[in-house]
């Protein structure tokens, strides 16, 4: 073997080695750079839809998950409690939900897919306090004694009725907003997701 192959085995072996470096270099410097245009858990958590099983959700009560960072409250409705909405149309300040708090799907009388079940972000709509439920007729401490339930906002005295609608002449502007959601079963709904249309 001369002394040319030998010194142009070596260039070549060189050219690869340094080719080798160079690329898994740029692969190294590629993958955090690609990495950073990826949403990261919590934005992918804050945005993301939530599933939620409502099968163990008796009759009256609430519960609560978080969707974008907020409390979405999910209530089984009694009869008695869904008997109180028309009742009461003449109370509130949009009975007929004309402005758009809710997905068209929800523009009914029981501002839901299902009638008992309400789903809707528990923030006041007028400066983003924290309602509380007061399911309770008249009888309970502080309400007006033709109450018929629903929710109070502590702050400044809002209230809203058993599907959300707020009461005339109070601070809040506008119903509690119903966010987009679907049934994936009888008994398991998705926030986040607009109900697909049969």
């Amino acid at each position: 073997m001369s002394n040319e192959s030998k010194v142009d085995g070596g260039r070549r072996r060189l050219i690869v080695a340094t080719a080798a470096v160079g690329g898994a270099g740029a692969v190294g410097a590629l993958v955090p750079f690609l990495s950073s245009m990826l949403p990261s858990e919590r934005a992918k958590a804050a945005g993301a839809p939530v599933e939620v099983d409502v099968s163990k959700l008796a009759a009256g009560q609430m519960m609560t998950v978080e969707w974008r960072g907020n409390p979405v409250w999910i209530i089984n409705r009694t009869e008695e409690m869904l008997a109180t909405l028309p009742k009461i149309a003449d109370q509130l300040a949009d009975p007929n939900c004309e402005v758009p708090q809710q997905p068209e799907y929800c523009k009914n009388d029981t501002r839901s897919i299902k009638p008992n079940l309400m789903v809707v972000v528990g923030i006041c709509t007028h400066l983003g306090c924290a309602p509380s439920q007061k399911f309770k007729s008249g009888s309970e401490e502080g309400m007006p004694s033709d109450w018929v339930g629903g929710f109070l906002c502590p702050c400044h005295g809002s209230t809203y009725d058993f599907s959300g609608r707020v009461y005339k002449n109070k601070p809040a502007p506008t119903n509690l907003p119903v966010p987009p959601h679907m049934y994936i079963a009888e008994d398991r709904l998705i926030i986040g997701v607009e109900k697909k249309e049969a």
